[in-house]
């Protein structure tokens, strides 16, 4: 097997899904507006800061799901894709993932933002191993706590090998994409690690280590 790796947000997206899902919530009325945009904010700036502590980001970010029924949530990340998610997967961004399905990879989308979000992401770009947080559900309905490990910096290393137990194999060739510091651990460890626009911490990395640097996502505007 051969495993193609994805980070999602800023890599194979022209943005941050989990930072668009909390912008969708605050605009629709589903949280308090001015609170948690403020939150979400200041969240996404330690994230980019590689200061992010993930247990308080990751009780902020669920908590929202405890709230409301399923069948509520579900329609309102219907939207949610359809609406903000969808225009930002890119041309080039579709075409790196079908480079590796033709030459028939494995591919794996691995994130720290949570299933509820991600899991459609996967869908739409048509990846068929999704490891992403998990939100704890209960009797049908969320409970703002999350189960497992956190998909977020060593994290990821984790659930991969957790992963490939479960698969019982392992890898001949690996690639892993990712725009962030915070994936320096994972990128570290696989056969091509690959900058994707990559944020001035790991751009320096790469370019010291002479890895790859490659630019997905520009999104072009509509003529008018």
């Amino acid at each position: 097997m051969k495993l193609a790796i994805f980070d999602l947000d800023n890599t194979l997206l022209a943005g941050d899904s989990d930072h668009a899902w909390g912008a969708f919530m605050t605009e629709h009325g589903i949280v308090d507006a001015d609170d948690y945009a403020r939150h979400n904010d200041e969240f996404l700036r330690h994230y980019q800061q590689g200061t992010l502590d993930i247990d308080a980001y990751l009780r902020f970010a669920l908590a929202p799901l405890a709230e409301h029924p399923a069948e509520d949530l579900e329609a309102w990340r219907a939207e949610f894709i359809e609406r903000d998610i969808r225009p930002l997967i890119t041309p080039a961004a579709r075409e790196l993932v079908e480079s590796h399905r033709r030459r028939g990879h494995t591919l794996m989308l691995i994130t720290a933002t949570n299933a509820f979000v991600t899991g459609p992401i996967a869908e739409l770009l048509e990846i068929p191993h999704l490891l992403a947080t998990e939100p704890e559900r209960r009797n049908g309905r969320y409970t703002g706590r999350y189960t497992g490990t956190p998909t977020f910096q060593h994290g990821k290393i984790l659930a991969l090998e957790e992963w490939l137990e479960t698969q019982q194999v392992r890898p001949e060739e690996t690639w892993f994409y990712s725009d962030s510091r915070n994936d320096l651990p994972l990128l570290e460890q696989v056969d091509h690690p690959v900058a994707v626009d990559p944020d001035p911490v790991l751009r320096r990395e790469a370019e010291a280590r002479g890895w790859q640097l490659l630019a997905l996502n520009v999104v072009e505007e509509t003529a008018e």
